[in-house]
């Protein structure tokens, strides 16, 4: 079968699943609608995808380019006329392909384009079910996209839901033989941008750090509040107790999940957060906003803490909670683990994505 898998950029994400699909029996081509300024994946396109050229993917898109969009669209499936058409985020990728009137098409939701860019206003909110109307099938990450989606016009017996997952191998606990450092290490990996929240995790950070000396906190990323969060440590006058890595490349992620104490993530919309399994599945409890992606994974003094979204003080108050209680954070480590083996496994979630390509192209 000739599969076209059309996304919005080349992320992680985007090279794990071209990397599964590229050993399947499936010809494999990727089109890419825009390049960021600031490359999320370092790493080449795995071998047997065919990239395409087309007249975007070289530099950020918007809506005022859709008309030549879909001009270049209609032209590539012309060129490889595809089987079946894998395309996400729903507002952009998919709805392309929903405009050409390709079938089969299997949309991707990509967790914030169902969470928050369908309720942003009637335009979006009209593009989403369009696009929707016109799948044969759509893949989602959690049950709450899979609600949104109902709720959007798609039939629920259309909708295949299966956790994205991470590699149990790459991303597992440290060996125990390997002694953490004294010190107290919070853990960010999310992009600085305003839907992940990162700003409420750095005001959290300056009153945990005013109350315990010997903690840290090591972000990793970059984004557009750079500024901003820079401020608020300063201010703070904690900000040599942060560590900015900048960007790190996947090889090297797993070590920082391995030295961290506590995982925090602040996102204000958030599917089954990849990072949030990544975490887990490295044996490392979570701090997260209490969304509902983020409900589906964290139970409370089990595996980890949800704070009320956007609460920079619940934080403080959820990470002061975990230190003071330290010595159950092994044991909270190891069911952390536990989940992430049972639900999180990419190798067992994979296939479902192939089997909803057979029930498109049989639809």
């Amino acid at each position: 079968m000739r599969v076209l898998y059309f996304s919005r950029d080349y992320t992680p994400h985007d090279h794990r699943f071209l990397a599964a699909l590229a050993e399947s029996d499936h010809l494999i081509y990727y089109l890419r609608l825009e390049r960021r300024e600031h490359p999320l994946e370092e790493r080449p396109l795995p071998q047997k995808i065919d990239a395409v050229s087309w007249g975007g993917g070289q530099r950020p898109a918007s809506l005022i380019d859709a008309p030549g969009l879909f001009i270049g669209l209609k032209e590539v499936l012309r060129r490889i006329n595809p089987d079946l058409i894998h395309a996400g985020p729903i507002q952009s990728c998919a709805w392309l392909v929903a405009l050409t009137g390709f079938h089969p098409l299997v949309s991707m939701s990509w967790g914030y384009d169902m969470m928050q860019d369908a309720e942003r206003n009637a335009p979006r909110g009209w593009m989403t079910r369009f696009t929707l109307q016109r799948s044969a099938m759509m893949i989602g990450d959690c049950e709450a996209v899979r609600n949104q989606a109902i709720r959007f016009g798609m039939e629920r017996d259309r909708i295949v839901i299966f956790p994205w997952g991470v590699d149990l191998k790459q991303f597992a606990p440290v060996n125990p033989s390997q002694q953490k450092s004294g010190r107290f290490t919070l853990l960010s990996v999310r992009a600085w941008e305003p839907v992940y929240g990162v700003d409420v995790i750095a005001r959290a950070f300056v009153q945990v750090a005013r109350e315990h000396p010997n903690v840290v906190l090591v972000m990793i990323g970059a984004g557009s509040q750079t500024e901003l969060i820079h401020d608020i440590f300063t201010k703070g006058g904690v900000l040599e107790r942060v560590s900015f890595p900048g960007q790190v490349s996947q090889m090297a992620l797993p070590n920082y999940y391995q030295i961290a104490d506590l995982y925090l993530s602040a996102s204000h919309t958030d599917g089954s957060s990849v990072s949030l399994l990544e975490a887990m599945a490295s044996g490392c409890p979570a701090v997260v906003s209490d969304i509902p992606g983020n409900r589906e994974w964290i139970q409370n003094d089990v595996n980890g803490w949800l704070f009320n979204d956007g609460d920079s003080d619940a934080l403080a108050q959820a990470i002061l909670h975990a230190i003071e209680h330290r010595h159950d954070l092994a044991e909270m480590g190891l069911a952390a683990r536990q989940v992430a083996e049972q639900r999180a496994d990419w190798q067992k979630n994979f296939p479902k994505l192939i089997h909803a390509y057979e029930r498109a192209v049989n639809s």
